[in-house]
C-alpha cells in the first residue's frame, strides 16, 4: 500500500485518500478485467524469500488487474508518492531516487508476487511535483496503448489525459495528507470522468 511516515520521503495512505490508487483502478477496470483493489496477498508459509521480503500474513498490495500486459497475465501495483525536496531524496539525482524507491517496493513485495502469486509486480513512483519513475512511465504507457484501442482515441490524446488526471489524484492526494479530511466524501472524480472526452478537449 502506498507508504508514508509524516515528514519523510513519501506520503502516508493512511493520512491520505489513496486517490492515485483509486484512479488507477478505475482506469484499469475500463481495459482489464478482475480489477481488485487492495488485494490480500497469500500467506508464504512453506515459501523461502530472500531477506528483506514482507512476509506477514494479511499484507496487502495497491492494485491487481488481469489482462495488462498479456491476455491471461496477473499484475500487481503498489503506489509510492514521495517529496523530492525532502534531505533524504535531495542528495542525490532525481533517476537516483526513483530507482531508490521502486528498488524498496521490489525488495519488499517482487519475489513474494513472482513466487507466491505467480504474478508479475511493477512499483508505480512518482514524486509530489507529477514526475514518474521507469516503471509507472512505462505502465501508463501501456494503459493509454489499451485505452485507445478500446475507446478509439489516438494515443498522444490518451497519455495526455491520464497524465493529467493522475496529477489531479495525486494534488488531491498530497493535499488531504498535509490537511486532512474535511467532510464526507462522495463519488470520487474518477468515477465521474469516463475518457478523453469527458475532460481532456475542455482544457486546450
Amino acid at each position: 500500500v502506498a507508504s508514508h511516515s509524516s515528514g519523510s520521503s513519501g506520503i502516508n495512505a493512511e493520512y491520505g485518500d489513496n486517490r492515485v490508487r483509486d484512479y488507477l483502478a478505475h482506469e484499469l477496470r475500463g481495459v482489464c478485467h478482475d480489477t481488485k483493489v487492495e488485494p490480500p496477498l497469500l500467506n508464504v508459509r512453506g515459501t523461502a524469500l530472500p531477506h528483506g521480503s514482507i512476509i506477514s500474513d494479511g499484507a496487502r498490495l495497491d492494485v491487481s488487474t488481469r489482462g495488462f500486459w498479456g491476455n491471461m497475465d496477473c499484475v500487481y501495483f503498489d503506489v509510492r508518492i514521495f517529496n523530492p525536496r525532502t534531505p533524504s531524496n535531495s542528495n542525490q539525482t532525481i533517476a537516483k531516487t526513483y530507482e531508490k524507491h521502486e528498488n524498496a517496493k521490489k525488495t519488499g513485495y517482487l519475489q513474494r508476487v513472482l513466487q507466491v502469486e505467480k504474478a508479475s509486480f511493477s512499483p508505480l513512483v512518482m514524486t509530489t511535483t507529477g514526475g514518474l519513475g521507469k516503471e509507472f512511465t512505462s505502465v501508463l504507457k501501456r494503459l493509454a496503448e489499451k485505452k485507445a484501442g478500446k475507446t478509439g482515441y489516438n494515443y498522444q490524446d490518451c497519455i495526455r489525459y491520464l497524465r493529467l488526471r493522475l496529477s489531479f489524484a495525486m494534488v488531491r492526494s498530497v493535499t488531504t495528507s498535509i490537511r486532512g479530511h474535511r467532510g464526507v466524501r462522495g463519488r470520487g472524480a474518477a468515477e465521474n470522468c469516463q475518457g478523453p472526452d469527458d475532460y481532456l478537449y475542455r482544457v486546450d
